[in-house]
């Protein structure tokens, strides 16, 4: 048996007073005991003196496949096995010595990261959803996963699950990484959208639906999709959030990944700004649509897009909440939350991972400063543990 201790400490949901001593046997957590409390005896401490103890970070939301270069994306299917496989370990490693000890990806490029399930060594733990679903010549194409047609679809989501897929991605709107796809556009039908979620559900997988335009946003949350990520609710001439919309994503509990969290003084590429201004929108405009969700009652999570480009690279989750905390407007043991508990439970973790709580994976992160009072000390990693093996930092 050893122990973390820190004179402060965020369990996943809540700041505990006093810290917490969290006691780990093997890859597990078996006690949190108040801060003073004395370690048992043989038991070995780490001290994290003035820091704070919390949950390893969630990540909802990253592309494994994505090596946080300007052609992050457009580069994939250039490289051969072995350099796509020396990205995604590169990627697993930053996330890691970011305190980011699970992440959900949402953009596998030919079954590349779900194939290296139940590889050895210090690693994430991986959520993974294979290539995501997309239209014929639709957003991220090349990744593999175009379908047409309900059965092509149910077809597409079977095969996903029969690889172990932990989620399946559906691509219902374009994106600003593949030139020619239509932001504001919905790129499947309500049917076809159905089927999805209904087969999905039918084998026990979650949906998340990429939708940046309004009326796929509007189309997921009728299809009844799990999540939405992005959520930008764009119209052409900028963002619209009607009421109704925003309370039927409260009131169906669907988990929002506004994708946030983006790097300070690094500007999206210049393509990428061209087709955002295109539609009529910009950073600065997202994150007070971001606020408006919140305010709405909207369920939040801190998935990055980790991978895609200079401004989102892999473990960013520091800078997410940082965002919810300050523009976006969201009390801080919410954001906290949303980067551990309750993205653990959108990624079917819940009870597993994203609390300081016995029986959980002994995903720790112990952090430079008082997080009470300054977010900014998440960008200070001292102590990482995945799964109860530490982190080289």
């Amino acid at each position: 048996m050893r122990g973390y201790r820190a004179p402060r400490a965020f369990d996943g949901e809540r700041f505990l007073d006093g810290g917490a001593l969290v006691l780990v046997e093997g890859s597990t957590i078996v006690g949190v005991e108040p801060g003073t409390a004395p370690a048992p005896e043989g038991c070995a401490v780490v001290d994290v003196p003035g820091g704070t103890l919390l949950p390893g970070l969630v990540d909802t939301h990253v592309h494994l496949c994505g090596d946080g270069g300007p052609r992050a994306l457009d580069q994939i299917p250039e490289l051969d096995p072995a350099e796509l496989d020396a990205v995604v370990t590169a990627a697993e490693q930053a996330t890691l010595r970011a305190g980011v000890t699970t992440v959900r990806d949402l953009g596998d490029h030919h079954w590349n990261v779900l194939e290296r399930a139940g590889r050895d060594g210090v690693r994430p733990t991986v959520v993974a959803a294979g290539p995501p679903i997309t239209s014929p010549g639709g957003h991220c194409w090349s990744m593999g996963g175009e379908a047409s047609g309900v059965e092509a679809l149910r077809r597409a989501v079977r095969e996903r699950a029969e690889r172990g897929a932990g989620v399946v991605k559906v691509m219902a709107s374009g994106g600003v990484l593949t030139p020619g796809t239509d932001l504001t556009a919905c790129q499947l039908t309500l049917q076809e959208l159905r089927a999805v979620v209904e087969e999905a559900h039918r084998l026990g997988v979650p949906v998340t639906a990429h939708a940046h335009g309004l009326t796929s946003v509007e189309r997921s949350v009728a299809a009844g999709v799990d999540g939405i990520e992005h959520c930008s609710c764009l119209t052409g001439t900028g963002i619209h959030l009607p009421a109704g919309l925003a309370a039927a994503l409260a009131a169906g509990r669907i988990d929002v990944c506004p994708t946030v969290g983006f790097l300070p003084g690094v500007d999206p590429p210049l393509h990428v700004q061209a087709r955002m201004a295109a539609v009529g929108v910009t950073v600065e405009q997202h994150l007070p649509h971001v606020a408006a969700l919140h305010r709405a009652g909207v369920s939040l999570l801190a998935g990055t897009d980790g991978g895609i480009g200079p401004s989102k690279r892999h473990g960013q989750v520091a800078y997410a909440v940082a965002d919810l905390t300050g523009p976006c407007g969201v009390p801080l043991e919410e954001a906290l939350t949303a980067a551990t508990a309750r993205a653990a439970r959108a990624c079917e973790l819940d009870g597993r991972t994203g609390r300081l709580a016995a029986g959980c994976d002994a995903d720790l992160l112990g952090v430079d400063g008082d997080v009470a009072t300054d977010v900014t000390a998440l960008q200070r990693p001292r102590v990482v543990v995945a799964r109860g093996r530490e982190v080289p930092l």
